[in-house]
């Protein structure tokens, strides 16, 4: 299938209402992080459900996906892109990490990363003793690689192996930008689901360091006294 014809199928989902809300919750606005992503009005059930009717899209196809305008298109090809990943053999794989990384770019907002990172880049590096390519996207200026590299982790967490979620985490607490509070706090989040004892002991050494929506979302699942004993030191705000 085309990139052309993917996109008629997702112009067909159009709605202008939800494109409008859209623009506003994914900070579109000049100087935002999204400065610039236009939208179709398209839901993400309605963009995986043509995904799953195009799932043998060429990567160079998936490309011009990528490279479109539209947030959809973008949402499109990453979906498509995780799918691959699933069912190819280990040489597959490396060809659709390559890919991924390789258009990290176009990887430009919080739900095109969330949605794609851990279920490529964190689940290639599940069984691999070299995690060196986490702490390069890490030091990249781009904000998505930062992002990508935290919460691919997910998958390495999901396998109790949280080494690279806190090593990360510890790295990113003088970061300035919201959106990777959230991001180390999540996944810290979901460290403590497996052992909250390995949080904890995290939020002792660090807790003071840690910008405050990096701390409320890492103590959310905390009982109320543990939560407060954390959220009334002083934290960065």
């Amino acid at each position: 299938m085309t990139a052309e014809k993917i996109k008629l199928q997702l112009l067909a989902f159009g709605n202008p209402e939800k494109a409008k809300h859209a623009v506003s919750f994914f900070k579109t606005g000049k100087g935002q992080y999204g400065e610039g992503d236009c939208f179709i009005g398209c839901t993400v059930p309605e963009t995986r459900r043509v995904a799953s009717r195009n799932m043998d899209t060429s990567l160079s196809e998936l490309e011009k996906l990528l490279e479109d305008p539209l947030h959809e298109c973008r949402l499109c090809a990453l979906v498509i892109l995780v799918g691959r990943f699933r069912k190819a053999d280990e040489t597959g794989r490396k060809e659709t990490v390559d890919f991924y990384l390789s258009h990290t770019s176009r990887v430009n907002n919080w739900d095109l990363v969330d949605l794609s990172c851990y279920h490529i880049v964190g689940e290639w590096l599940k069984d691999k003793k070299d995690r060196s390519l986490l702490y390069r996207l890490a030091a990249s200026n781009l904000l998505w690689d930062q992002r990508i590299a935290m919460v691919s982790t997910l998958a390495l967490i999901r396998h109790n192996d949280f080494a690279d979620t806190l090593r990360l985490s510890e790295m990113f607490l003088s970061h300035t930008h919201d959106l990777m509070h959230k991001a180390s706090g999540w996944m810290l989040r979901e460290v403590g689901k497996r052992d909250e004892n390995v949080l904890t002991g995290f939020l002792d050494a660090f807790h003071a360091e840690m910008p405050r929506t990096m701390l409320r979302y890492a103590v959310e699942r905390l009982t109320p006294n543990k939560k407060k004993h954390y959220m009334q030191r002083p934290g960065k705000k």
